[in-house]
Parts: C-alpha cells; sequence; structure tokens
C-alpha cells in the first residue's frame, strides 16, 4: 500500500516533533512493509487547520533522516543523488498533502492513503479539532478523495521514551490497518487519538468508537494582552528639530516619543477543554483520552447542515 505522510509539527525533532519518524519506520518495517512518501511542512505549523497560504509560492526542500529518535537529518536546497528522501515545504499540511498527492512521488503510483500525524499532543473536543493542522492534513487528503487519517498522541510527559512511542506506533499501524478492512461508505476520515503511557508496554489498551465532544471556549479571550513600547520615528525626529530650536524647553528629549500600545499572545485557556471532559461524561473522545483508552472518532469532510430547512419568509 502507498501512504502518504503529512503533519503539521515538521521534521523529527526531540523538540517539537519527536514522534513522525518513529511511525514512518514502523509503517516502512516488516510485518507492515508499507510504501511511504513523505511531505512535512519544514517548521511548525500547529494550531492552522485546513489552511493554505494565498499568494505565496510554495517552496520545497530535501530532508534525509538520520537514527529514529536522533536530530541528525540533514536538509539540502537540492534533491540528494542517493538514499531515502523526504520533501519540505515552506507551507502549511494542507498544502503538504496537495503538493505530495499530485506532484512528488508519481513514480510510485497512486497514494492510498493519507495520515497525517502524529501530532505532539491530543487533538479532542471541537475546541483542539477544529484548530488542528494534523486534522486539517487529513481534511485535505479527504476532499482530494484520499481515505485519510488524523494520528495524534496524548503525551503525559516531554520526556520522550523511545520504547513507548514505538509501542505507540505499532498499535496505531495495526488500528489503521484495520480500519483501512472496514471502512464505512458514509465516512471520509477518521481522528485517531493513542494515550501515550508506560501501561502501552504491559498491553494494548482498550479501543472505542468515539464521538468528538462539542464545547466552548467559556472563561474569556484565547489572547493575553502584551504592553509594547514602541518608538515614532516621525515623533523622535521631531522632538529633536524642537529640542535643538527651543534651548528654553525643559521637557526631556524622548518623553513623548515612545508610545505604549498592546500585542495579543495567543494563550489559550486548556482549562475549559479539561473541565468540558471532566463535565461530558463517557462516550466522547476527550473522555476516552482521560480514561487511558484509544479514540476512534469517525468525520465527515465537511461542515455538516443542521437545523431547519426550506424557504425563509421575511
Amino acid at each position: 500500500m502507498h501512504i502518504l505522510v503529512v503533519n503539521d509539527d515538521g521534521p523529527p525533532s526531540n523538540q517539537s516533533s519527536p514522534y513522525v519518524q518513529s511511525l514512518i519506520t514502523t509503517l516502512q518495517n516488516p510485518p507492515f512493509s508499507h510504501t511511504v512518501s513523505v511531505c512535512l511542512p519544514h517548521i511548525q505549523r500547529s494550531w492552522i487547520s485546513k489552511a493554505h497560504m494565498v499568494g505565496q509560492t510554495v517552496k520545497p526542500s530535501y530532508f534525509q533522516p538520520g537514527p529514529v529518535f536522533s536530530d541528525d537529518g540533514q536538509i539540502s536546497s537540492k534533491p540528494f543523488s542517493t538514499g531515502e528522501q523526504w520533501i519540505l515545504v515552506d507551507g502549511m499540511p494542507a498544502s503538504c498533502v496537495q503538493i505530495g498527492l499530485f506532484h512528488f512521488f508519481k513514480e510510485r503510483g497512486p497514494v492510498d492513503l493519507v495520515i497525517s500525524g502524529p501530532n505532539y499532543g491530543r487533538n479532542t473536543t471541537a475546541l483542539f479539532s477544529l484548530s488542528s493542522g494534523t486534522i486539517g492534513g487529513a481534511m485535505e487528503g479527504a476532499v482530494c478523495d484520499k481515505k485519510a487519517i488524523a494520528l495524534s498522541y496524548a503525551f503525559e510527559s516531554r520526556i520522550h521514551d523511545p520504547a513507548v512511542i514505538t509501542k505507540a506506533s505499532s498499535l496505531s499501524v495495526r488500528l489503521i490497518e484495520h480500519l483501512l478492512k472496514n471502512w464505512p461508505a458514509d465516512v471520509d476520515l477518521y481522528s485517531i487519538n493513542v494515550p501515550l503511557r508506560k501501561e502501552l508496554l504491559n498491553g494494548d489498551p482498550e479501543i472505542h468508537h468515539t464521538k468528538m465532544l462539542d464545547n466552548r471556549w467559556l472563561s474569556g479571550s484565547c489572547f493575553d494582552e502584551v504592553e509594547v513600547d514602541e518608538e515614532d520615528p516621525a515623533e523622535q525626529e521631531r522632538e529633536i528639530r524642537e529640542g535643538g530650536e527651543s534651548p528654553h524647553k525643559e521637557k526631556k528629549l524622548g518623553e513623548s516619543m515612545k508610545r505604549t500600545h498592546k500585542h495579543f499572545k495567543w494563550a489559550p485557556k486548556f482549562t475549559d477543554v479539561h473541565e468540558s471532559v471532566r463535565k461530558a461524561g463517557p462516550g466522547n473522545d476527550g473522555w476516552a483520552i482521560m480514561e487511558g483508552m484509544v479514540s476512534v472518532t469517525p468525520l465527515k469532510a465537511n461542515f455538516w447542515h443542521s437545523g431547519p430547512s426550506g424557504e425563509i419568509k421575511l
């Protein structure tokens, strides 16, 4: 089977993208032995959903991975002459899908499945999922008429245990193969969340079909205000000029040159997510991960209609 792997965390990095190479190696090696093509963003692109950069020419670079769980990969602006080669693009996860499907890897035949991930962190509940670049990549695969899976690892520690990650990769591939053999006609993509816990080493956790929890930001803005002092060059020039021409002026030079205004830093309140999961009870994706289970959420690749239908008369 020919599988295209994309993500939103970028090339392998113990700091920002610690899982992708383990999954790719597991897919490629026995007993699975799939053909794997890889097209990733060249840097971290989380929280970007299914966006494309309009007006930007997307440029590729080329990546040769080093050993798994190392940061020893090599990047080149030109294709490598030998060895395994991944494509990196200065675009978004959805763009990686488009470029991977239609502009590279043609000699390997049509892509049978798009896997987006594994994400560095969970993608459960509507609040995370609607902004997820990982799910956005899978959505792009689905609207290109490919079976697609968004895979996320819900970690509990940023200390990466290779044994646990390797077990999560093996479990994920076995689950993906099962879903492919039993794919319903009305499912466009799946969102899978795997709990990255040491208990994986003792055996497979429970795996449940789940619904995506419909939740909301209830504690206010997802941005923090940051005050910034910024100098106005025109005001600075005026004060220098007036100060030089008015010797009796006592105001300190530069006193009015700075204008304090606000910047806004992305800082979502994750307590809203955790509290909504706690209150919702069993059956949803957030609940499954909280209980140490694997969640499998079937999705449609659209904003499905809801509510009344028919003509509206004013």
